[in-house]
């Protein structure tokens, strides 16, 4: 069973390669705020939706001393078609190996049609300057969701 975190757990540490063939990881953020978001796949219509909503609000997030970055298990070459698709100025992380996915708890069981598989639940971490978990939202809506990260990430 996948590790359910929450505020005040310290954030488990990552690499990955990003969209602008760079590395992430969470040392790379020591100091400042960080929104993880974990998406299913690159352009679905959900995870459309919730990039473009990110990305909306980027100057928001930035104002507020927020880096956004979204995660998912496409490659590298899905999250450029992805960005240049949409015009998305987020950073993204490919987690090809589900380490990442695993660590957070977000690799999970899913069903469908009564078919189990293996697939990301749509979560979003509120990362403190220390490293620390100051929010979670489990088996995220995307309707609105960005806006409640940005009012809790103001309020950090």
């Amino acid at each position: 069973m996948a590790k359910k975190w929450a505020a005040g757990d310290k954030a488990p540490d990552f690499e990955l390669p990003d969209d602008k063939g760079g590395k992430l990881s969470l040392k790379a953020f020591a100091g400042k705020k960080l929104i993880l978001y974990f998406y299913p796949k690159d352009d679905t219509s959900g995870c459309t939706k919730e990039a473009i909503d990110f990305n909306g609000l980027k100057d928001d997030f930035t104002k507020a001393g927020v880096t956004i970055v979204g995660v998912s298990p496409d490659s590298v070459a899905s999250h450029v078609k992805f960005k240049t698709k949409h015009d998305l100025g987020l950073v993204l992380g490919s987690d090809e190996t589900k380490a990442m996915l695993e660590a957070y708890g977000v690799w999970v069981e899913k069903s469908m049609y009564g078919r189990k598989y293996m697939g990301v639940e749509r979560t979003t971490f509120l990362i403190d300057s220390k490293g620390k978990i100051a929010a979670v939202w489990n088996k995220v809506k995307v309707p609105g969701h960005a806006e409640a990260v940005l009012a809790a990430a103001k309020a950090l």
